[in-house]
This record gives structure tokens, C-alpha cells and sequence, in this order.
């Protein structure tokens, strides 16, 4: 696939300034339009290598593997312990302040 001739509209850098909920004055639109396009002609540059299609993509640049640990249940805190210095609580549960607005 290449993105040759392919660039970004003032249209399309408004869209995606709304789905991020971000606002831009009309310099920073163009600004970032021009950015936009440099990594688009950047992509379809490297596009151009061959013999890209057959490289595998990059999982991890380490060598490691999962190191896993025995499955062990152990004892843990009673509700009572996890409560005891809890600033506030209702119930049997923890009371924290709401964050969410809606």
C-alpha cells in the first residue's frame, strides 16, 4: 500500500482535533497539517524499501521471555485490616470522592 499523493485536509485536521476534544486556532491547523503530511511522505518513503513486505514487525526488542511464579494463595488482609485506616468509609466499603462529571 502507498499513501502517494495522499495528504491531510484542514477538514481532516479539524475532525481529528474534535475526536481528541482538542481546539486549535487556524495557524496551529496549518501547522499541524504540514507536520501531518511530513510523516505521511516520511511513511510512503519507507514504503519504498524492498523487500519491507517481508519483514516479520517487531514484537519486543528484548530477547526475554515471561518469567512466571507459582500460583500460591496466601493469606490477606480481612476487611476489617483493609478498612481500619481508611479515612473514610461507608458500610464495608471505601468512600472516595466522585471524579466523574457525568
Amino acid at each position: 500500500m502507498t499513501l502517494e499523493n495522499m495528504s491531510v485536509t484542514i477538514k481532516e485536521v479539524e475532525h481529528i482535533a474534535k475526536l481528541a476534544k482538542l481546539r486549535f486556532t487556524e495557524e496551529e491547523k496549518t501547522k499541524l497539517q504540514g507536520e501531518m503530511n511530513v510523516v505521511l511522505a516520511y511513511i510512503d518513503k519507507l514504503n519504498e524499501i524492498p523487500g519491507l513486505d517481508k519483514i516479520k514487525p517487531l514484537e519486543n526488542i528484548n530477547d526475554t521471555e515471561n518469567v512466571f511464579r507459582e500460583d500460591i494463595a496466601e493469606d490477606c488482609l480481612t476487611r476489617e485490616e483493609a478498612l481500619k485506616n481508611a479515612p473514610e468509609k461507608t458500610d464495608n466499603f471505601f468512600k472516595v470522592p466522585k471524579v466523574l462529571e457525568k
